[in-house]
């Protein structure tokens, strides 16, 4: 079990007075059962309606997907006073009307089940607690904007445990039980927590507090190297949105968070996060963390870093830069979070998109890449969208509408009929910024700052980023708008890379992406995914299939992996593939493709001052 360190200036017995009163909602959870794996809940309510109405949200902001949380929820009881059942009537899935008396408090109580391994629910077991209050907190209707309060009780199963939030402290021990306080019941669910015999550790960055932990990270971990790369990423992240005014008085150069919380659980495979207005939560494989006395860790500036680890930073830097990007400056129509149905818009593209293409690219400002192992990483994004034949079936605005079916629902026809507003939302934003660097008045950087000081007092809308394009760039960007949003033609890649020093290189594809398949080997071959207008579509090839062999003039041969097709193949280009399908063995005459059917992307440097004025403008601007 890796140690457990919490410095003194990060100790949450320190706690905040917010204010003497109590609050109007309270919700005390503690631990029910840890081997069953079940949380319990209290909810009193200081002043109910006569019937007051309480759900669980059925989605989690930054997750778009409707999951159902109430499914997890069980024993639902309401009382006021001690002998007073109160009648409790279930409206729909997640919803129940309570009679209540005005005047007097009405107490709620119930289990949820936990054992959910992500970042977007919850999960309780002998090693570690985790919740969203999404996933534990029921809302009560019309009292959403009064302060809410949030006990998570220490026990004899909690012995040993720390616990870290982001929500403001009242009244917490040494380890971090106890009494917070939440000003409404959105900045409630938008504080997970997380409890165990975590690693802890602490810094500062923009004159900001920040503590990290880790639960379940191995002896190897390497806690100050994971502590200093973030540091790093925070403070370029911090001077990206304030190292200058936009606007006079308007724009503050402090971040909009008082603190922070990295709240990062290490397991055997997983990989994800989610983003909150001061804190995140993450989950990555334990094999990505940095390890103690790694030769490879000094030998090079910047040092060489696992493809893992370089990953898992990314992953920071992604759902920090979401603190301003989609927290704050977000979407018109997440003005107010709607918990009970989906919440549709048009703009993922811009919000995780423009976040994806940022993460990366912060993490070369921050000095944790070199302008090599960025054009790497920007290499993979290229080549996964280019990969996708979905890119020219939808474009990256029906993608984010789409999100809530499609991209969270993915199947073996997702890549032939969607595009990720992730990957190809972070290539729009590339397209923005070469553009406008290569126009020489303007910059990406420069309208993303200028978009947060003209939406801070209200939601932002795609005409808000035309304008701020226009703006400062002083001409209409509309047709680009129009044409890399709303559109599904191919990005100019090729031409803007080359403006800026790149070089681009077409190099044969791999075996099954000519053939356009995804497969799964081990044993045998296995048929994913079948893509548009390939070869083995052609041949009649469907997801689900499994490769036994071919017959070729020189004979038939079993493959047990896909090289060895080109193996028993020959120079011929005819065969009939075996496949069993539904257990019935199937002949599919097929042709394979040309060495030149299908290519990858390669990127080089071709002009290193032009990429340094791109990738390094600070340092480009001290030349």
């Amino acid at each position: 079990m890796p140690h457990s360190s919490l410095p003194s200036s990060a100790s949450p017995s320190a706690s905040v007075p917010v204010s003497t009163l109590a609050p109007a909602i309270s919700y005390r959870v503690e631990v029910a059962d840890l081997h069953a794996h079940l949380f319990r809940v209290s909810l009193t309510i200081a002043q109910p309606a006569a019937l007051q109405r309480v759900s669980l949200p059925v989605w989690i902001p930054g997750s778009y997907l409707v999951r159902e949380f109430s499914k997890s929820l069980q024993n639902l009881q309401a009382h006021q006073s001690r002998r007073r059942i109160a009648n409790l009537q279930q409206i729909d899935k997640n919803t129940w009307d309570v009679e209540a008396h005005p005047g007097k408090a009405l107490v709620l109580s119930y289990e949820v089940y936990a054992l959910d391994n992500s970042v977007r629910t919850a999960w309780l077991d002998d090693s570690r607690g985790f919740f969203n209050g999404t996933s534990l907190c029921l809302r009560v209707h019309g009292q959403g904007d009064l302060a809410h309060g949030l006990e998570v009780a220490a026990s004899k199963a909690t012995e040993g445990w720390q616990l870290a939030t982001g929500l403001t402290a009242t009244d917490v021990d040494a380890h971090g039980f106890g009494h917070y306080l939440a000003g409404g019941y959105d900045e409630l669910v938008d504080c997970p927590v997380e409890m165990g015999a975590f690693w802890s550790g602490d810094f500062k960055a923009g004159g900001v507090h920040h503590r990290f932990v880790v639960a379940g990270a191995p002896p190897s971990f390497d806690g100050a190297r994971l502590i200093a790369d973030t540091q790093a990423i925070c403070e370029a992240e911090i001077r990206f949105w304030h190292q200058q005014q936009v606007a006079p008085g308007k724009h503050a150069r402090k971040p909009p968070h008082a603190r922070y919380v990295f709240m990062l659980n290490a397991v055997d495979d997983g990989y994800g996060g989610l983003e909150h207005c001061n804190s995140t939560a993450l989950i990555c494989n334990r094999r990505d963390l940095p390890r103690l006395a790694d030769p490879s860790a000094t030998s090079a500036h910047p040092p060489r870093q696992s493809d893992g680890y370089i990953t898992l930073l990314g992953l920071i830097s992604h759902e920090y830069f979401h603190t301003w990007n989609v927290k704050r400056l977000r979407p018109a129509e997440f003005a107010r979070y709607q918990y009970d149905a989906e919440q549709y818009t048009q703009l993922l593209w811009f919000f995780e998109g423009f976040t994806s293409y940022y993460d990366d690219l912060l993490l070369r400002r921050a000095g944790l890449l070199d302008n090599a192992a960025y054009l790497k990483l920007l290499n993979k994004t290229i080549n996964q969208v280019m990969q996708t034949p979905g890119r020219l079936v939808q474009s990256v605005a029906q993608a984010s509408m789409d999100a809530w079916v499609k991209y969270y629902r993915q199947d073996e026809n997702t890549p032939n009929a969607t595009v990720s507003y992730y990957t190809k939302g972070a290539l729009v934003a590339l397209c923005f910024d070469l553009t406008l660097r290569g126009e020489g008045r303007t910059s990406l950087d420069e309208v993303m700052r200028a978009l947060w000081v003209r939406c801070q007092s209200g939601p932002m809308s795609e005409a808000d980023f035309g304008a701020v394009l226009a703006e400062l760039s002083g001409r209409s960007f509309d047709a680009e708008i129009e044409a890399w949003v709303h559109g599904k033609a191919e990005l100019p890649l090729k031409d803007l890379l080359a403006g800026h020093g790149v070089a681009v290189h077409e190099d044969q594809a791999q075996l099954a992406q000519r053939l356009g398949l995804r497969v799964g080997e081990g044993p045998g071959v296995s048929i994913k995914m079948v893509l548009r207008g390939g070869a083995a579509e052609q041949a009649g090839f469907a997801a689900g299939d499994e490769w036994l062999g071919i017959e070729t003039p020189a004979g038939g041969w079993r493959i047990t992996k896909l090289d060895d097709l080109l193996l028993y193949a020959g120079h011929g280009r005819g065969m009939v593939a075996l496949v069993a399908r539904d257990k019935r063995l199937v002949r599919l005459p097929m042709t394979l493709p040309s060495a030149g059917n299908s290519t990858t992307w390669r990127l080089s440097i071709e002009n290193a001052r032009a990429l340094g004025a791109w990738l390094e403008p600070e340092a480009a601007a001290a030349r």
